[in-house]
């Protein structure tokens, strides 16, 4: 069956639609923690920025990584703070946090344009294609949004056809149900669905679709 496929067209809007409703959070509540993270809501935003900066540069090298992660260094400002080679400067504050979640953001948004369909390189979570990892980027932004927006009156509820494709190209055994956002929360640890209490442990498959349904 033909499914819809994950392009960077996705990732910009969803990056855009984010950054839109961040602006919104209080300044007073940027060092409060963030949903069910262990991080506060700096830490989240810089955290985001650093994943989609971390999927760009996979996808940059004129020969891939196949077997690990480019190696720049990853680490944290804190003790159980996230490991992070993107900070962003504290003098700069949420709007300079944010422009840099926009800069990362463009970097794999221009990775995801260029790069051949063909290119495969390392993710924990499967080896995967330029579209598997706009498919993350949109992930990461859209659950770490949701973190960083929990608690705060601010509506997050991202475009229904967005979770829909990140699902399928992500989660092909999420369960199906009328409203894609709730199961993409329940996929990633942050929601019970009817009867399914939230995973306690989940990954998603970054796979491209048509090598898994090659394997043996």
């Amino acid at each position: 069956m033909s499914r819809s496929a994950v392009t960077a067209d996705d990732l910009a809007r969803c990056v855009r639609l984010a950054v839109a409703v961040l602006r919104e959070v209080p300044k007073d509540s940027w060092r409060s923690k963030a949903g069910s993270l262990e991080w506060d809501r700096w830490e989240t935003v810089e955290h985001l920025g650093d994943d989609l900066f971390a999927y760009a540069v996979q996808l940059s090298p004129a020969a891939p990584a196949l077997n690990g992660l480019v190696p720049f260094v990853w680490q944290p400002r804190r003790e159980g703070g996230p490991c992070n080679a993107v900070h962003a400067d504290p003098e700069a504050g949420p709007e300079g946090l944010l422009q840099t979640l926009e800069a990362t953001a463009a970097l794999l948004v221009a990775m995801v344009r260029t790069a051949s369909p063909q290119l495969r390189s390392h993710h924990t979570f499967g080896r995967s294609d330029p579209e598997g990892f706009a498919a993350m980027g949109i992930v990461e932004t859209l659950v770490h949004t949701h973190d960083v927006t929990d608690g705060l009156g601010l509506d997050w509820t991202p475009p229904a056809e967005l979770c829909s494709r990140v699902l399928d190209r992500l989660f092909p055994e999420a369960p199906a149900a009328t409203d894609p956002w709730p199961v993409l929360l329940w996929s990633t640890g942050r929601a019970d669905l009817p009867g399914r209490p939230r995973p306690v442990t989940w990954r998603w498959d970054g796979t491209p679709r048509d090598e898994v349904s090659g394997r043996a």
